[in-house]
């Protein structure tokens, strides 16, 4: 029986890793495109999409509280109330884009000054944040349009439909910034093109994807309102822990910034090599939201708890293994980004200690998005809050500025909030879900 349980999870979980993978590959291309035009133009990318990452979040709380509701209505059957739920979360993630796009369109500049582009950067960061935040409805479309695709367990059409914008991205790219066949190219707004008419495609053919399911649904026929609170309840907690976990960032970046530039820069090299760790962590989620949400639906809940503990335990393999290569590699890695022997021993120390905490960011992981599967996004942002807030800038603060630990400190710092956040969403699990499997 756990053959076939792990079998299901893994048909949901490797396309939303393979997804992630690629999203984070060409990321790297683009970087290396741009890095082409000149350190202000990549400067210019880079302050444009901390902002924009600020919309994605709240997009994605919006998908997080699609997924768990239709995943449940699913799991019980009800294929209607599912599409109406699927239509109306597609109209506020409308609405929601079309309200960034008009911020974006009046207060581009003023934003970009707030997040401390310099004079040399402002006019390209202008022209790149308009041409892709304006029609951030194309973003807000993609992300409904996927988490829909996952609540009814498909994330193979997601992964296919990345994979392509992924490519046409990467084509775009280099013709729109360098121009071919004696065309000039556009420079740094040629990447913001490329990437707009990528996501536009991404939309289209999600959205296509959707109506081959038993889900499928028009955009234009008729709305029911009874389901925008219970989509807001579920979504707003969300949006408010990625909003928590963006601006605390900040403050903690800015204090480990204070420790001094080389430590700042390990750091961030660190956190490079790091983000590969994440990849398992974040497809299992996706299957363990799913899971647990249709099979509570269905009202199987002893079945819902053990797909969630099931999940959490593959992810445990998965990260400690990949943390076994982070200890042994890390010094190997390093020496990818920089040949200065002091910041290749920061960033080995680094990862060594963040090696150790793998696991525990596996359970805090997939326990998440177990827990967003059941309707709670409370506890998650709890956590996110009070692992960010309380013990990430504090244990920075203590640990490498008052004890000067250095880069030790802070990730010493991350582990603990890791740790201690992996045994509260399990306790919240075990308390929420785990009450029904008796």
């Amino acid at each position: 029986m756990n053959k076939e349980k792990i079998r299901l999870i893994l048909w949901l979980a490797i396309p939303a890793m393979i997804e992630n993978m690629l999203q984070t590959v060409v990321g790297l291309v683009d970087t290396l495109f741009v890095a082409e035009l000149g350190l202000e133009q990549v400067a210019a990318v880079g302050v444009s999409n901390t902002i924009l990452a600020v919309y994605i979040a709240i997009f994605m709380a919006m998908g997080t509280g699609a997924s768990a509701l239709i995943a449940k209505s699913v799991g019980a059957g009800d294929w209607e109330r599912a599409k109406a739920i699927a239509r109306q979360s597609t109209w506020i993630s409308v609405r929601l884009g079309l309200l960034f796009g008009i911020i974006t369109m009046f207060f581009a500049e003023p934003l970009l000054r707030i997040m401390g582009a310099e004079p040399d950067v402002l006019a390209d960061g202008v022209i790149y944040f308009r041409i892709v935040a304006v029609p951030s409805v194309l973003i807000a479309l993609m992300t409904v349009f996927g988490s829909i695709l996952r609540a009814v367990g498909d994330t193979k059409a997601p992964m296919r439909v990345g994979i392509r914008i992924n490519f046409i991205n990467i084509v775009l790219d280099y013709v729109f910034i360098f121009g071919l066949w004696g065309i000039p190219g556009w420079g740094i707004a040629g990447a913001a093109w490329a990437t707009v008419v990528a996501r536009l495609i991404g939309a289209i053919l999600l959205y296509l994807h959707i109506r081959k399911t038993k889900l499928s649904f028009s955009l234009w026929k008729g709305t029911s309102s009874a389901y925008t609170m219970p989509l807001l309840q579920i979504s707003t907690p969300a949006a408010v822990e990625r909003l928590i976990m963006r601006f605390g960032q900040v403050l903690y970046f800015g204090l480990i910034v204070r420790i001094g530039t080389d430590v700042y820069a390990a750091h961030v090299i660190a956190g490079n090599i790091e983000i590969i760790s994440y990849m398992p962590g974040y497809g299992l989620a996706v299957a363990a939201t799913t899971l647990v949400g249709q099979h509570l639906g269905a009202n199987r809940q002893k079945d819902a708890y053990r797909y969630g503990l099931l999940t959490t335990g593959i992810a445990v393999v998965f990260m400690s293994f990949v943390g076994i290569l982070l200890f042994i590699f890390s010094p190997l890695a390093a020496t990818w980004f920089t040949d200065q022997k002091d910041v290749v021993g920061m960033v080995t120390t680094a990862l060594r200690i963040d090696a150790f905490a793998q696991p525990f960011l596996a359970v805090g992981l997939v326990i998440a998005g177990a827990l967003q599967g059941a309707g709670d996004t409370k506890s998650p942002m709890y956590s996110t809050a009070i692992g960010m807030w309380l013990i990430r800038v504090v244990g920075v603060y203590v640990l490498s500025i008052v004890f000067d630990f250095g880069i030790a400190g802070v990730w010493l710092s991350i582990a603990i909030d890791l740790i201690i956040r992996a045994f509260y969403l399990f306790y919240r699990y075990q308390k929420k879900v785990g009450s029904f499997k008796e």
